[in-house]
């Protein structure tokens, strides 16, 4: 047996630990990939091998009724519908029971799922809180998106990070009780959130299986448009669920302003994105959200100053180049 020298020895040893902590690491709750889900935790888990099922953000159909958002979403060739539960949205916080219920018996009717909603819910002691979770638990629904939350200009950010982790702490616990994942939505502007560092800081600690980020590619790249994919690394194993748009800087009036366009005709980096969602195997429900002029669809308005006909012209090229993005990236 040859001789080893001490100094081999120990950098071998210390390899081999990296290694024996790394694989540790795999399988814990760091581990960006697929993650081990315990019985009491609700299934928000995707296989590395299952595809991403696309839905569109029930706010650009506030103007069809439930039956005909489903037929159209069908149509159109969406996989679900994301639908708005709050107050300007197709199914109003105070008659969930009943109204959620129905749309997505339409929904299902035509073919389609209901893999998420979107409501305002920022903390269990809101009126309808309970109802809407109970709801969309019982409905099979697994996902939900948070209300964003506002900085109290009145105390230190290192308060506001305090302030906001024990809500998503409460969150965490009422998701654990209806087993649904909670989202928050990076948004940019003056939210909370807008960075990703700060909704990393105050979630970093709690069960990405129960509360996480609806990631929004659009917002992260108006915030940090080189920077996006370095702080995008934090959120990964809490991203379960995403959704997409896209925009350029314009001038206008001497001021620089985001303008919403069709997907593919912005500055975000979707080619980049797409390949970070394959190698970090995120691939849970997307909801493609259309902020552009529709007719006032944009902006979830019950009639549309457009036709029928213009809306779904626009709605499918976008749906046609989405899909074409993640059939490139196998996602």
């Amino acid at each position: 047996m040859k001789t080893i020298s001490r100094k081999k020895f120990i950098a071998a040893a210390t390899m081999a630990t990296a290694g024996m902590a790394f694989g540790l690491n795999a399988l814990g709750k760091d581990r960006v990939g697929p993650e081990i889900v315990s019985d009491n935790q609700p299934a928000t888990q995707s296989s590395a091998t299952e595809k991403i099922k696309v839905s569109i953000f029930s706010k650009h159909l506030h103007w069809l009724n439930y039956t005909d958002m489903a037929s159209l979403a069908a149509g159109m060739g969406f996989d679900g519908v994301d639908i708005t539960v709050r107050p300007d949205g197709h199914v109003l916080p105070e008659n969930v029971a009943v109204d959620l219920p129905k749309a997505v018996a339409a929904v299902e009717k035509a073919g389609l799922k209901v893999y998420s909603i979107v409501s305002n819910i920022k903390s269990p002691d809101e009126k309808y809180t309970h109802d809407i979770l109970k709801a969309a638990s019982a409905l099979g629904i697994k996902y939900y998106r948070t209300a964003w939350f506002d900085y109290n200009k009145n105390i230190s950010i290192p308060e506001n990070l305090k302030v906001i982790s024990a809500q998503f702490a409460a969150l965490t616990s009422l998701n654990k009780q209806y087993k649904i994942h909670g989202a928050y939505q990076n948004h940019s502007g003056e939210l909370f959130g807008a960075s990703v560092w700060d909704l990393w800081l105050a979630m970093k600690d709690l069960d990405p299986n129960l509360i996480g980020c609806q990631y929004d590619i659009r917002h992260a790249t108006t915030e940090g448009a080189d920077t996006w994919a370095t702080s995008m690394q934090l959120l990964i194993p809490h991203i379960k669920t995403t959704n997409v748009k896209d925009f350029y800087w314009e001038k206008k009036d001497g001021k620089w302003q985001v303008k919403s366009v069709p997907l593919g005709e912005g500055m975000v980096d979707f080619k980049k994105y797409f390949a970070m969602l394959k190698q970090y195997q995120i691939n849970g429900p997307l909801s493609l959200h259309c902020e552009y002029d529709l007719g006032g669809a944009q902006d979830g308005a019950r009639k549309l100053t457009i036709s029928k006909e213009a809306f779904t012209a626009a709605v499918q090229k976008d749906l046609t180049t989405l899909r074409g993005w993640l059939k490139e990236n196998d996602l």
